[in-house]
């Protein structure tokens, strides 16, 4: 299949084709082809079906992450010409994927068939309760239900990430979180809800800081806002229905925060939605305070703003008020070193300050003051009567003995109003209120009162919650009491040298407590005698006031200029202070501009940034489906190559070419071991065989002991007989002296048990009833509990068995990129290796073709010079045999300066200086090299003469080159030589093969020549002398040490090496007393001879 279309349509034709086979992942690939291809990047009205093909492959086959590429690459094809298109396709994949988890959920909760009904519970279904929690309906939603579950989740995250911060398709945005909040509620999904919500939240920072970007959302514009606070209405909805109170917070804070960016008033049917919400989040935190603060801002504004209110809501709502604001606790009276420290109390303090933002107030609310703005706004009048005298009887009215009585049948009433019976909540605390205004009533008439007495005023509660009321109060610093439980009654005051707080008069009051009236006693006393004295004499007073005028008229006289001038420069100095707030304003407002081009300016430094990071991220994941491509091509061959061995055919067989092409590498392997294993445990089997007679020769041996084991044991019995008979003696004597102990203190406690067991059956009483509804209520939030657990553990252990795939992929991913690094590497390696090797070749064939032709010049030049001087000897006449022996023994003088520089050929008479025999016999020498053989004489016609005066012949043929390819390469004494030493420079480190030649080269006219003194250091001929060759010193020095490379050829001087240093015919005794006059001079002639040598490359 290619990997891309001529044509669109030919691709989704080819995909309905795939699908009808039922190869519908060839079909996804056909189709992906054609969106990710960048031929096909204008929108056609094609686009829109091959999309919508797409995604119904997409959630056929669970592939979200697949539908999140398309979707996106869509994006980036539409966005520009019809983004229609893009909303239509996103709410058909929406709408696909929530049918088919509808479908998932109806085929879950399907009842299912029972074959025998006298057994409805089978033995499955037993085990499976007995180790695990779940039953049937829980695992059936786990295996049916929760992948299509966990898709729809994924599709709504994709489409809320691929359409945020785009003003395009803003109301498409809103309309599927509104549709992923209903999701999260319908499902139960707690876990997702908050990342819901964290997502929006992350979404909505995401547009305060890509303010620029072109098609970026405009938060100052109203209907974006008005969307923005639905959607955060919808979801404090859902966050208060799944008792989420904490999202719920979360969501006040992010509505607030953009009621305050918005320049136009919200719509009072939002504020009153949020208000709402507001009162239930506060309820359920048991924050009475700011819940009757919301209820009023709440009342306010519907009495304000709702124009077709009616008398019943009004007096609903004012009955609620009413309810929350006298449910309000009272405030603690906190000591004036409690403002000093950091205690709970501060931290209470600033958390309201904050609460107090989200509800508008400008201070936080007290009760006093909402009980004022009760009276103030009229609101006491809307509620019933009930509820009015409710009010009356609580903060009005002084009259303790039966204020329990009335407050009861208010009480009555609620419980009987089953219009309004969410008004009940409002009870407990109500009587909580009431124990306590009853409390502090009585202190004011009684210095000390009977438990009994005042569990009779109280008959709506219990003598444990009373008791721990007033507890609770006295540590508040609410009031002055202490409980004698030995009388059975309670003291209100306190010492009157302890002072705790300042009395403050709060609710009904008649007069302080006698303590509190002892300890102001002298004040009023004081306060009583000023009086009196200002009464019994007027006059004096009057006269004093007179003089405090005069003196204050003379301060006046002495300052009045003063005032004058200030009053005078006070204009001025208002200018200058308006001048001085406008610099500071416009200073303000330059740096603030300034702060803002920063900041924009980061912000498209982060945008770029965030593009490159997408096109990275993007270019990975096609390398990852390249390189899962590649994979599976070798899946695929490793399988056809195992399947033609005998175990592959083996562990193949029956599978077809659909479940192959999902099996990876570790599968593979992991199948070829387990075929291995069964062989193994066949092997095993035979081996159990020999097994059993080895144990039938050990149960013979056992057989034999257990006579010896019998006699032992009878030994160990009778020792443990005597140890447990002497500590069984020790164990009854430390029971004895632990009785008599215990006597004593039994009878010591006696005398206490009838006020215990008076005390325990006065507790039992008041415990059983509550202990019934706790168990009742504990055993509710058990259950609860016991499901949210299991629920959280079963999402854990979900996690963790993700997060271990994914570690397990990646280490996997990792090992696969190191073997292919490792390849690449070793067969670069070889690469080079190869052509290294290449070249060494090259350069010996051409180095020995070089030589070749050298030495068949300088042949061709010898046989030129031999034939010329017999030319001239011919010529000469003939000497005598006197002129024939100077000649000889001419041959054996030593050679002059001149004949050594010329090449050296190798004669005759060589073998007397070599001791060999004379050469001859025609055997003994090589048959190329007989000119004079009848066979080598030119026939009859032919241009040559085998007779000493014929004319002289070319002797440079191929029959001459071939006598002298052949012979010995070798010079006399090279095989005393020692191998070849590293060559090192000045000092003494090895000769840098790969150093730079260029500062050797010198230019010429046949190329770049190098200096033989740079080539061979002079310190080295001098401080390590290579051996004599032969009994003469070898001065020839190594082709190495020219900075040419170990493989390379060595340097051609164009001068053969038998010629460059020709072998002296002196004897031993001359060549020992003219040995340093010669080696200055081999030196010499050596230097000027190679003094430059062409580099051939």
């Amino acid at each position: 299949m290619p990997l891309y279309f001529q044509r669109p349509e030919n691709a989704l034709k080819r995909a309905h084709e795939f699908s009808d086979v039922g190869k519908k992942q060839a079909a996804l690939d056909a189709l992906y082809d054609v969106i990710k291809s960048r031929k096909h990047r204008t929108w056609q009205k094609i686009h829109e079906p091959i999309m919508n093909k797409y995604l119904e492959l997409c959630v056929e086959l669970k592939k979200s992450h697949v539908a999140k590429e398309g979707l996106f690459q869509y994006r980036n094809i539409c966005q520009q010409v019809n983004i229609k298109s893009l909303e239509d396709v996103v709410r058909n994949y929406l709408r696909l994927a929530e049918q088919k988890t509808e479908a998932a959920r109806e085929e879950s909760q399907a009842v299912v068939d029972i074959d025998d009904l006298d057994q409805v519970q089978t033995p499955e279904n037993l085990l499976l309760s007995a180790v695990s929690s779940e039953d049937t309906q829980d695992r059936t939603d786990r295996v049916v239900l929760t992948p299509w579950v966990k898709f729809l989740w994924e599709s709504y995250r994709q489409c809320l990430e691929l359409l945020r911060n785009n003003s395009r398709v803003e109301r498409l945005y809103h309309e599927i979180a509104a549709q992923a909040f209903k999701f999260c509620s319908k499902y139960n999904r707690k876990t997702e809800f908050r990342k819901l919500c964290d997502n929006l939240r992350a979404h909505l920072g995401h547009i305060n800081k890509h303010q620029n970007q072109q098609t970026a959302v405009n938060l100052n514009n109203i209907d974006s806002q008005t969307m923005h606070l639905e959607t955060r209405l919808v979801q404090l909805d859902v966050a208060v229905h799944m008792e989420l109170y904490q999202e719920a917070f979360k969501a006040n804070e992010d509505i607030y925060g953009l009621i305050n960016q918005s320049k136009k008033a919200p719509n009072p049917r939002l504020m009153a939605n949020y208000y709402q919400k507001q009162a239930l989040v506060f309820w359920m935190s048991s924050n009475y305070l700011f819940h009757a603060a919301a209820l009023f801002r709440l009342f306010h504004l519907s009495r304000e703003q709702k124009k077709n209110i009616t008398a019943d809501e009004i007096m609903k709502l004012a009955s609620k008020v009413v309810l929350a604001t006298l449910a309000i606790p009272m405030a603690p009276n906190r000591t004036d070193i409690d403002r000093l420290v950091e205690t709970d109390e501060n931290v209470i303090d600033k958390n309201n300050r904050t609460l107090s933002n989200l509800l508008g107030l400008p201070n936080p609310p007290t009760r006093a003051l909402l009980i004022k703005d009760l009276v103030r706004f009229g609101i006491i009048q809307y509620a019933p009567p009930q509820l009015q005298d409710l009010y009356r009887w609580l903060e009005i009215e002084f009259h303790p003995l039966k204020l329990c009585s009335r407050i009861q049948q208010s009480i009555d009433f609620l419980i009987k109003w089953e219009d309004y019976s969410e008004l009940c909540q409002y009870i407990s605390p109500i009587k909580e209120i009431t124990i306590v205004r009853l409390v502090k009533e009585i202190s004011q008439v009684y210095e000390t009162i009977k438990f009994s007495r005042l569990l009779e005023l109280a008959p709506f509660v219990d003598s444990f919650q009373l008791e721990y009321l007033i507890v609770e109060i006295a540590r508040r610093n609410d009031l002055q009491v202490r409980i004698d439980h030995k009388m059975q009654c309670f003291h209100f005051g306190a010492e009157l040298n302890v002072s705790q707080r300042e009395e403050i008069i709060e609710g009904p009051h008649l007069q302080s407590m006698i303590s509190e009236q002892m300890r102001n006693l002298l004040v009023r006393y004081s306060s009583a005698l000023n009086k009196a004295s200002n009464a019994i004499q007027p006059d004096k007073l009057k006269i004093e006031r007179k003089e405090l005028a005069k003196e204050i008229s003379k301060a006046y006289i002495l300052t009045s200029s003063k005032d004058h001038m200030r009053i005078l420069n006070r204009q001025q100095i208002i200018e200058e202070r308006k001048e001085m707030l406008e610099n500071l304003s416009y200073l303000k407002e330059a740096e603030e501009k300034k702060l803002l081009e920063d900041k924009q300016q980061k912000l498209r430094e982060a945008e770029k940034e965030r593009m490159q990071r997408e096109t990275e991220e993007r270019t990975k994941q096609r390398l990852l489906r390249e390189q899962s491509e590649m994979k599976r091509k070798v899946v695929m061959e490793k399988i056809e190559q195992m399947k033609k061995t005998e175990i592959g055919s083996k562990i193949f067989e029956g599978m077809d070419e659909e479940e192959l092409e999902k099996l990876d590498p570790d599968d593979i392997l992991n199948k070829h071991v387990e075929q291995l294993e069964r062989e193994r445990r066949d092997m095993q089997t035979k081996l159990k065989k020999q097994e059993k007679k080895i144990d039938h020769f050990e149960r013979a041996k056992r057989l034999e002991e257990i006579s010896l084991l019998l006699q032992e044991y009878e030994q160990t019995k009778l020792k443990d007989l005597e140890f447990w008979e002497q500590h069984e003696k020790e164990r009854i004597k430390a029971i004895k002296e632990e009785r008599t102990l215990a006597v004593q203190e039994r009878d010591r406690l006696m005398r206490l048990r009838d006020d215990k067991e008076a005390f325990l059956e006065r507790l039992k009483k008041s415990r059983t009833s509550e202990y019934q509804e706790k168990h009742e209520e504990f055993n509710k939030k058990l259950e609860e509990e016991r499901k949210k657990r299991l629920e959280e553990r079963k999402q854990k252990r979900r996690e963790e068995r993700r997060t271990t795939w994914l570690m397990e992929q990646e280490e996997k991913r990792q090992r696969q990129i190191d073997e292919e690094l490792k390849r690449e590497r070793e067969e670069a390696h070889a690469k080079l290796e190869e052509i290294e090797a290449k070249k060494r070749a090259k350069e010996k064939e051409i180095e020995e073709r070089l030589k070749r032709e050298e030495a068949a010049a300088l042949e061709r030049k010898r046989e030129d010079e031999k034939a010329l001087n017999r030319v001239k000897e011919a010529e000469k006449p003939k000497s005598n045999w006197r002129e024939r022996e100077m000649e000889k023994k001419q041959s054996w003088l030593p050679r002059e300066e001149k004949d050594r520089e010329s090449p050296r050929t190798e004669s005759d008479t060589d073998w007397r200086r070599k001791g060999d025999d004379p050469p001859r016999k025609p055997d003994d020498r090589d048959r190329s090299d007989d000119w004079r053989r009848k066979t080598d004489r030119p026939k009859e016609g032919g241009g040559g003469s085998w007779r000493r005066d014929a004319p002289p012949t070319s002797r440079g043929n191929e029959r001459d080159r071939d006598w002298r390819d052949d012979r010995d390469s070798r010079r006399p004494g090279d095989s005393d030589r020692l191998p070849p030493r590293e060559d090192r420079d000045r000092f003494s480190k090895p000769s840098d093969r790969g150093y730079d030649r260029d500062k050797f080269l010198k230019e010429g006219d046949g190329g770049s020549r190098l200096d033989s003194r740079d080539r061979y250091p002079r310190g080295d001929r001098d401080t390590n002398p290579r051996p004599d060759r032969g009994g003469r010193p070898d001065d020839r020095g190594s082709w190495r040490s020219g900075g040419f490379k170990r493989d390379g050829p060595p340097p051609d001087s164009g001068v053969s090496w038998r010629d460059r240093n020709p072998p002296s015919r002196d004897n031993e005794d001359r060549s020992e007393k003219r040995g340093t006059k010669d080696a200055a001079r081999r030196d010499r002639g050596n230097e000027e001879d190679d003094g430059f040598v062409r580099v051939r490359r």
